[in-house]
């Protein structure tokens, strides 16, 4: 049995293409389980938003693919979704796409005494992530349990 891991690269770069030709770009990809059911998440974005309409051209598009390459063993259910106006940023390209944006850190332990820090994601590189708040603060990369985009609403 192929680990969640080799499942999610497997599928991401099944989805890639795909969500180029219909201009998106592939956010996210999950497999986990819920319950008792294995649920298969592709999150997709794209400079003008994602709309019901979208996710559902995205899963329209790959669900062939998918059970061509038939790349999950289990039944699982396909869901297309977009990261959303608080999205989660865990990568790279994730990071490099938020800069400018005001983002919050859950961190695992306290920094400053602080245990989330809000601020504009100003710098990244593989050790740690600037956030300008009243001041520059460098956030050791493996001190984040979580990072997304902070939304006042």
């Amino acid at each position: 049995m192929k680990s969640s891991k080799a499942i999610v690269s497997e599928v991401s770069a099944l989805c890639e293409g795909v969500a180029q030709e219909l201009g998106y770009t592939i956010w996210d990809v999950e497999y986990e389980k819920i319950g008792a059911e294995y649920h298969l998440t592709i999150t997709i974005d794209s400079p003008n938003g994602i709309g019901i309409e979208d996710c559902e051209k995205m899963s329209r598009a790959i669900d062939p693919i998918l059970d061509e390459a038939d790349p999950i063993q289990d039944e699982y259910h396909l869901d297309v979704s977009s990261p959303g106006i608080e999205r989660e940023i865990k990568n790279d390209f994730h990071l490099s796409s938020c800069i400018g944006q005001t983002v919050i850190a859950k961190l695992y332990a306290p920094l400053d005494g602080q245990k989330a820090i809000i601020g504009v994601l100003d710098s990244f590189d593989g050790e740690s992530v600037t956030v300008i708040a009243q001041e520059k603060i460098v956030i050791p990369r493996k001190a984040i349990a979580k990072m997304n985009i902070y939304f006042e609403f």
